[in-house]
């Protein structure tokens, strides 16, 4: 069955223009807001599940229904992965039962990085798998480069991947993180190797769309 996805319109041709001092912005600010109780609770219960492990840590951040949570850990059996969605309706579809290595999380996503910042995670690998790409202009702000939270999405280390289907925003997120830590990292088209993480990645390379992806090094 072949899927059918609109590529991404928007009223910007190329990375936008008030990037720079957003994240300029946001590495001079001081964060005030406490993270929400049911988030803290959420990350407790994860960090005592990891703390059972001592395997690495893989981060799937906004994993949307965990299909790709499931995947990367059978990818990697030595390896602990938590993924991180504030939708308890889409983690709880029926995807098959989560390996033993993996571990679905309800949080809201800001405030667990945060709080994974504060206990001192350093994420082997982290994936950003697909974010929501607020196109408009206007939506730079919403978008994680834009974000006040950028910079500790950054101080988490490790292999950070980002995978989209929109060029702009991949351009945008690389020039963010060289602005930020002056790491530069590779971003280009690609063509999933063997199977799709997530099902987005499947509706947009089989609607004919490029599929995008940066990768880099923060440790």
């Amino acid at each position: 069955m072949q899927s059918s996805s609109r590529a991404i319109v928007s009223n910007q041709s190329g990375p936008h223009r008030d990037l720079a001092r957003r994240v300029a912005r946001a590495s001079a600010s001081v964060w005030q807001r406490p993270p929400a109780q049911h988030t803290r609770a959420a990350f407790e219960r994860a960090a005592a599940w990891l703390a059972t492990t001592d395997k690495p840590l893989i981060l799937d951040a906004g994993c949307g229904v965990g299909l790709s949570t499931r995947r990367l850990a059978l990818a990697h059996p030595d390896h602990a992965v938590i993924g991180v969605d504030r939708s308890e309706q889409r983690l709880s579809r029926d995807h098959g039962e989560l390996p033993g290595n993996a571990l679905l999380v309800r949080a809201d996503l800001v405030d667990f990085w945060r709080l994974a910042h504060e206990a001192g995670w350093r994420p082997a690998r982290h994936y950003l798998l697909y974010p929501n790409p607020y196109p408009k202009s206007a939506q730079l702000k919403k978008r994680w480069h834009g974000h006040p939270v950028f910079p500790t999405l950054v101080a988490l280390g490790g292999c950070l991947e980002l995978r989209s289907n929109w060029a702009i925003y991949v351009e945008e997120f690389a020039l963010a993180v060289e602005a930020l830590c002056d790491r530069r990292g590779e971003w280009g088209a690609f063509q999933p190797e063997e199977t799709f993480l997530t099902p987005f990645e499947r509706k947009y390379a089989e609607s004919g769309q490029t599929l995008w992806r940066y990768a880099v090094d923060l440790d």
